[in-house]
């Protein structure tokens, strides 16, 4: 099983690298131009500026199109990023200059006029790219001159765009546009507008070479000021550490030594001492938990999604996901996912075949729809919303029989592989304890070692150890911010687990003191818990620190985002769980039970 899952893992690794130029590829794919060669221009996408996922094709707004639109053909990671390239007008030739050279000369009609004012008042911008370097500019402007009513405002349509291009030799640097504020024409009034669309291009030597080109984009995020503020969200995230590993040596050192002392006394002692403790319940705190299959299934996802996780990061931190090749990312995403599903099988099938299930099979289709299944079923949803509007985040349908193909081919057969391995390992519970017959009565608590009060504290404090570095994340996922420091983040992931870990042991001890066997799914729940801490912060950033607005920004907001918020739930639970159940194995199995 070990070389198997050895192999699965190269075989994603190996798919990963090669599929990793899926950004925005140009048709000259040495990059290398004679003066006068064509250099492949292409018009992506526009929107609105605050709604990053309510993207509409470029020639949806009636801007001058070229005699012939032709649609560049794109990659799975491209289209599940809302990407659609086409052809763009210009024509930016290489070491070719032009001023004021004019597109096109148009009438916009009353109907072209209103979409152009719509465009602009919720701040469109547009997107293209030249030779493979992005670039995008905004629509026009709104003139508000203090007035507070929006019907006295003016609305500017730009007709004039300015392209400066870098070159070295013989390969294009970088790319610059910027509109002419003094080349407007108003677009305030229904009425018929006549337009003279112009672009000036002027090309310009630099040093850079073109292996550091992209090195501008990725810089931002790596200024003094930002760095600062990461190494304080490290350097608290790592006081929270050191303080739990405190808190729970003190527990492992004084108060369970003190336990194995008591508890080691002679019997005599022992008869006259009332029966109170974690040890007093050890007849039932390996006795099965309820609902054993939808345990096992959870963890078996949780399982597969923090492999997921580890080789994301993998390829993260070897350079692959670099700034606006976000293509890379979902291809990444949808390859691994549907490589791992037999980690989730292996773990799912062995750990209910543990617990003495018997219905491996029933166990192996909830485990293939515990996460597949709430993320299909938003899918549905946020994709009909996407094609209501005539966004380009609606996947076209042959992208759509891609995914279903993936995993019907890929994700199905190697989880039910992994499921008949994880059946066939023979691996027996252990329990160092002997269940008895009839469970213990678990004495009445007071309202706060309940689960919801435990998992509010369990998840608070993970929660609390990566808040900072998740406003970054939010701003580059939901946003326009370029995210790069991948090797901080993942010092922040690490410290997340371990936090995880610590806390839910902490908690898993406290509970079995208190004489409560249930332990299974409290460990799970308190250690997922931060998954809900996650999506609360959504709110507070949807509603405090973003700009978004529109039912189709906040549907795929909150929408998608439940969907990576109940992922995180199922692999901190997964983290929680293991960790609890390495705890109390330790305990039980270092005092005599009878």
């Amino acid at each position: 099983m070990a070389k198997w899952l050895a192999t699965l893992m190269v075989a994603a690794v190996l798919l990963l690298l090669c599929d990793c130029p899926t950004m925005v590829r140009s048709d000259a794919s040495d990059h290398r131009y004679k003066s006068g060669d064509l250099v492949p221009l292409y018009a992506n996408k526009v929107g609105p500026f605050h709604n990053p996922s309510e993207t509409y094709r470029y020639f949806d707004l009636p801007f001058c199109a070229p005699d012939h639109v032709k649609e560049k053909r794109e990659a799975l990671g491209e289209v599940l990023n809302g990407d659609r390239l086409v052809s763009a007008p210009y024509k930016l030739d290489f070491l070719v200059d032009r001023d004021s050279e004019v597109i096109c000369k148009k009438t916009l009609t009353k109907e072209d006029a209103a979409k152009f004012r719509d465009a602009v008042s919720k701040d469109y911008y547009f997107q293209m790219y030249y030779d493979d370097l992005p670039l995008w500019g905004f629509l026009g402007k709104v003139e508000k001159e203090g007035k507070s009513d929006p019907s006295e405002f003016k609305y500017f349509l730009y007709k004039h765009i300015h392209f400066e291009i870098l070159f070295n030799k013989d390969r294009v640097i970088e790319v610059n546009v910027r509109t002419d504020p003094n080349s407007l024409v108003e677009i305030t009034e229904d009425k018929e507008v006549e337009v003279e669309f112009l672009y000036t291009v002027k090309w310009k030597e630099t040093n850079i070479p073109f292996d550091k080109r992209m090195d501008k984009y990725s810089q931002s995020s790596s200024l003094p000021h930002h760095l600062e503020i990461h190494w304080f969200s490290i350097i608290n995230s790592c006081v929270t550490v050191l303080l739990l590993t405190g808190f729970l040596a003190t527990i492992l050192m004084r108060v369970l030594k003190n336990d194995f002392v008591k508890y080691a006394h002679d019997e005599e002692a022992a008869e006259d001492q009332e029966e109170t403790g974690w040890k007093y319940i050890h007849g039932d705190v390996f006795r099965f938990p309820k609902h054993k299959s939808l345990l096992a299934a959870a963890l078996g996802s949780g399982s597969q999604l923090f492999t997921l996780t580890l080789f994301i990061f993998l390829l993260a931190l070897v350079g692959v996901f670099y700034p606006y090749n976000r293509g890379a990312l979902f291809t990444a995403l949808v390859v691994i996912y549907a490589l791992t599903s037999g980690v989730a099988g292996y773990v799912a099938a062995s750990f209910y075949c543990q617990l003495e299930g018997t219905n491996w099979v029933r166990n192996l289709l909830l485990t293939g729809c515990l996460f597949c299944g709430p993320l299909f079923l938003t899918f549905c949803f946020l994709n009909t919303v996407a094609i209501a509007y005539h966004a380009t985040a609606a996947l076209p349908f042959g992208t759509i029989v891609v995914i279903v193909l993936i995993w019907m081919l890929v994700t199905s057969p190697l989880l039910v592989l992994g499921g008949i391995a994880g059946k066939n390992s023979k691996k027996e519970f252990q329990a160092p304890c002997r269940t008895t017959k009839y469970p213990r009565e678990i004495p009445s608590l007071p309202w706060y070692r309940e689960a919801l009060p435990q998992m509010a504290m369990a998840g608070f404090l993970p929660f609390s150890a990566i808040y900072i570095e998740l406003y970054y994340i939010f701003a580059s996922v939901w946003g326009h911010r370029i995210y790069t420091i991948y090797s901080i983040l993942f010092i922040v992931f690490i410290i997340l687990i371990i936090v995880t870990a610590f806390i839910t042991v902490a908690l898993t001890y406290f509970q079995l003191a208190a004489e409560d066997h249930e332990w299974w799914w409290r460990s799970f729940l308190c250690g997922g818990s931060t998954g809900l801490f996650i999506y609360g912060y959504c709110l507070y950033y949807y509603y405090a620190r973003s700009d978004m607005s529109g039912f189709m920004q906040t549907s795929f907001f909150f929408g998608y985002m439940g969907c990576i918020c109940y992922g995180f739930f199922l692999m901190l639970g997964t983290v929680g769980f293991r960790a609890g159940l390495l705890f109390v194995r330790h305990i039980y199995r270092s005092i005599k039970c009878e």
